[in-house]
């Protein structure tokens, strides 16, 4: 059942779909990358092709677990989940642990899921190292266990879908790097990773202090915190009055989106930039604005709509792709027009799906 698709040839003969089967806005075949060996944090990176299933075989119970619902960008995921879920034909359950800080409620959560019925258990995780007993738990009763967004540590899961948040970082801080080489004036960054601990959080982290070092950019002591607007614009608020002269704020997409107000308000456009290391509906608005500099797209609907498939095809015994997700891309006013909204963000107005039966 564990079957890795090296090209992007074998998958779409794996995975055929008749072309008149495929609707005019179906959101595949897409261009995604692939991980080999798969797991491996400095695995190779191949493109593939991703196609899924036409349908599932049976309407399959998938529990889904996210952190919260407390931002667009989650909701973005649980549009991919619940869309994939419904043109599958699958049942789908999604519950939220009520944020960063809430572990215990994401296990019990989960471990309630699995109780019901669930065959197959995505998840968004909480900690990168904190659900690996329970996951093992899981695996070891023959219930698959796809890694979404985040990432996790256990090696007891079946697949992945998400991107590298390295890479992520990485590609933010080139963006400032790019703009302020070594030589040139010093500028100073205020950074907001987002809450500590946490598997994506960390590896952005790195990922952008490796890609802004040997630049001019300084980058301030990391504000870490929970993604809620109130915790993120009061480390906004405390970074802006110890450091006047800071002259752009990274982090979170939160960060960047209730930090819009604040900059107006104290009339710092054009002094104060704001970027993103992930999309989300408000970031996307506030670069078309002009309010928000750049963010890289991870393209959160793919991955949730991928995790889906994968989910079917382990429970079918169908070949799939072990670790793999949508190829990153950073948008700025220059591309933003260029970029195809549905993809990278849920439809307008989306209002969030706990179940699919």
């Amino acid at each position: 059942m564990n079957y890795v698709l090296k090209t992007a040839t074998a998958l779409a003969l794996a995975t055929a779909i008749p072309a008149s089967a495929i609707a005019a806005d179906a959101w595949y075949p897409y261009e995604a990358e692939e991980v080999t060996p798969a797991f491996a944090a400095d695995g190779s990176v191949n493109a593939v092709t991703y196609t899924p299933l036409e349908k599932a075989e049976k309407a399959w119970n998938i529990c889904v677990s996210f952190p919260h619902m407390k931002d667009a960008y989650w909701l973005g995921v649980n549009y991919g989940v619940a869309e994939e879920a419904k043109r599958l034909g699958v049942k789908m359950n999604n519950v939220e642990a009520g944020g960063y800080t809430e572990l215990a409620n994401q296990i019990s959560q989960i471990e309630d899921c699995v109780a019901g019925g669930a065959d197959a258990v995505v998840i968004g995780a909480i900690s990168y190292d904190g659900l690996n007993n329970v996951i093992s738990e899981i695996a070891g009763k023959g219930i698959p266990v796809i890694d979404v967004i985040n990432g996790v540590s256990s090696t007891d899961i079946a697949a992945k879908s998400l991107v590298s948040f390295r890479t992520m970082g990485a590609e933010t801080g080139r963006y400032l790097a790019e703009k302020h080489p070594a030589g040139s004036d010093p500028v100073k960054v205020g950074w907001f990773p987002g809450p500590a601990g946490a598997g994506w959080v960390e590896a952005a982290h790195a990922g952008f202090l490796d890609a802004v070092e040997g630049s001019a950019v300084e980058v301030l002591e990391p504000r870490f915190g929970d993604t809620g607007k109130e915790a993120q614009l009061k480390l906004v608020e405390d970074v802006l009055q110890s450091n006047p002269d800071v002259r752009y704020l990274a982090g979170t997409a939160v960060t960047a989106e209730a930090a819009q107000g604040l900059i107006r308000e104290r009339g710092l456009q054009g002094e104060v930039d704001l970027l993103a290391f992930y999309m989300t509906p408000g970031v996307y608005t506030g670069i078309k604005r002009g309010f928000i500099l750049a963010a890289p797209a991870d393209s959160m609907v793919i991955q949730g709509r991928i995790a889906m498939d994968q989910a079917v095809r382990i429970l079918e015994g169908k070949e799939y792709v072990k670790h793999v997700g949508p190829k990153i891309f950073v948008v700025d006013p220059d591309n933003i027009n260029d970029v195809p909204q549905t993809d990278i963000l849920p439809a307008d107005g989306y209002k969030p799906v706990f179940s699919v039966d």
